[in-house]
């Protein structure tokens, strides 16, 4: 690449895109404000961004709408369900505990922005608060927001988010068995993780 068409200064990527509109600096908050508690309260995923000492990791969070708990205008709760167990995103917390979240909502283009920093909590009343059918989650981060504003729709709307792709785009997506098996040299039997993958998922929700 010429680096002459790499970006280095600040003023340079200013120049690129123009001033900021006054709307989307008003938009920032550094509390939850009672205007954007809806959006979370309607939220069933959410995008957990952290970093670690060896890089970034964002981790998608899901369960009913209105999962991530508004304990006060300056703290979220968010509870950790069962996973994979590699806890990548709770490493990072320990070593670094600045997070971000996004919360997308079916149908809707705008997404909600959430900065802050997280602490692992595992109170046992906080545990049984969060329960679901009597299954606790495994720990529950604790954050303190810095920072909240709505993300404007351009990008939902560019990408159709919320419209299903085709049966022939989705009929050449490999299956998670199939990327098992490529990436072990067929260790892996994929289309016997695939057989019971969904009755297994189903089985370990909580």
């Amino acid at each position: 690449m010429d680096a002459s068409h790499v970006v280095h200064e600040l003023s340079q990527l200013e120049s690129l895109f123009g001033a900021v509109g006054e709307p989307s600096l008003r938009k920032q908050v550094a509390h939850l404000h009672p205007v954007y508690r809806p959006m979370i309260a309607a939220s069933p995923f959410a995008v957990l961004t952290t970093v670690g000492p060896d890089g970034l990791d964002a981790s998608p969070r899901g369960d009913a709408p209105g999962f991530v708990r508004v304990k006060d205008d300056k703290t979220l709760l968010l509870p950790e369900r069962r996973g994979n167990n590699r806890i990548d995103s709770l490493r990072n917390i320990l070593h670094d505990p600045r997070v971000g979240l996004l919360f997308l909502i079916p149908g809707v283009g705008e997404t909600l922005r959430v900065n802050g920093k997280a602490r692992i909590s595992v109170d046992p009343a906080l545990l049984e608060a969060l329960a679901v059918d009597g299954a606790p989650p495994k720990c529950v981060l604790e954050i303190t927001v810095e920072e909240v504003f709505f993300q404007c729709a351009r990008a939902v709307l560019r990408s159709k988010l919320w419209t299903a792709l085709p049966d022939s785009v989705l009929a050449q997506l490999p299956s998670p068995g199939t990327v098992l098996a490529a990436l072990t040299d067929d260790q892996v039997d994929g289309p016997q993780y695939d057989q019971g993958l969904r009755e297994r998922q189903r089985a370990t929700l909580y």
